[in-house]
This record gives structure tokens, sequence and C-alpha cells, in this order.
């Protein structure tokens, strides 16, 4: 009988590496991200002359938005890998994430919180910027979408500090 349960402990062990694929698809999901990003970038510098301030904002925030977005998938690539799969050996790599020596499920959660707050918000500005094109209802959605995602992200916090009775000081 233990035997069979220690086939058993191996296999669910050996499971977290199901989630590898996910991890690498999430790169090439980037990578489009990153192409999506070159093509308004280039639009944006071809245009910048006939646009309006206002388009060329728009476009800027675009931008942005593209970034954080692909920021939030390094962080769930990088920290989820190694939180869940493996832990990653950078040795004595000087570009090493300060954040990843601290990470746990916990801050990973409250890390993925924060960056969609920063999504919403850019998403909202770019709203606010082009009131006059959007329905009322919209505007009221997002800003209600906005303050859930930064309730929660407050909460996550709290309960996480709560939980490990540290502050995560240095970590965004």
């Amino acid at each position: 009988m233990r035997r069979i349960e220690k086939i058993l402990e191996q296999l669910l062990f050996a499971s977290r590496w199901i989630q590898a694929p996910i991890y690498f698809g999430l790169i090439i999901g980037s990578m489009v991200y990153t192409y999506k990003f070159l093509i308004e970038l280039i639009h944006l510098c071809f245009h910048a002359n006939e646009w309006t301030e206002e388009t060329v904002m728009l476009s800027i925030l675009t931008l942005i938005d593209i970034s954080m977005v692909v920021n939030l998938i390094v962080i769930v690539v990088i920290g989820g890998y190694s939180t869940f799969v493996s832990k990653l050996d950078f040795g004595k790599h000087e570009d090493k994430p300060d954040w990843l020596a601290q990470i746990n499920a916990g801050t990973l959660k409250v890390k993925l919180a924060i960056s969609l707050v920063g999504v919403s918000s850019i998403q909202l500005l770019r709203s606010f910027i082009d009131i006059k094109g959007i329905e009322k209802d919209h505007v009221l959605l997002q800003i209600l979408i906005h303050v859930v995602f930064l309730v929660s992200s407050i909460i996550l916090a709290v309960t996480d500090k709560i939980m490990h009775g540290t502050s995560h000081d240095g970590q965004h």
C-alpha cells in the first residue's frame, strides 16, 4: 500500500509539468503582442503629422497598454513557472529579477492584481480622452470594473500581508 501511495505522490508532483506548455504558449502570446506593438508604433510614426494630439495620445496609450499586458505576461510566466513548476536557476546573473527571490503564490496574485489595475487605468484613461465617441453606460461600466479590480487588489495585498506578516518592501 505504501508503494502505491508513493507512486501516486510522484505522479501528483510530476503533474506540475502540465503547466509548462501553458507558460510557453503565453510567451508566444507576448510575441504576438510585440508584433501588434510594432505595427501600432509604425502606424503612429507615419501618421503623427496628420493626426490630432488626441489621436496621437490614444495611440501612445495603446502602446503603453500593450507594454503593461506584456509585463503582466512576463510576471505570470516567470513567477508562475518558478512557483508552480520548477525553480529557475539564474546563477549570479545580474539581470535576475529582484522580486523573484521573494515570490510565492500570494505575492504573485498581488502582482497580477496590481498589474490588472494598471491595465484597467489605461483603458479608462483612453475612454476619458475619447469620451465623445463612447456611451455613458459603457464608461460607467468601465469605472465599476476598475473599482472592482482596485478593491480586489487591496484585499489581496492586505490578506497576503496578514498571512505572511510582511510588507514585501521593494516589490511592485
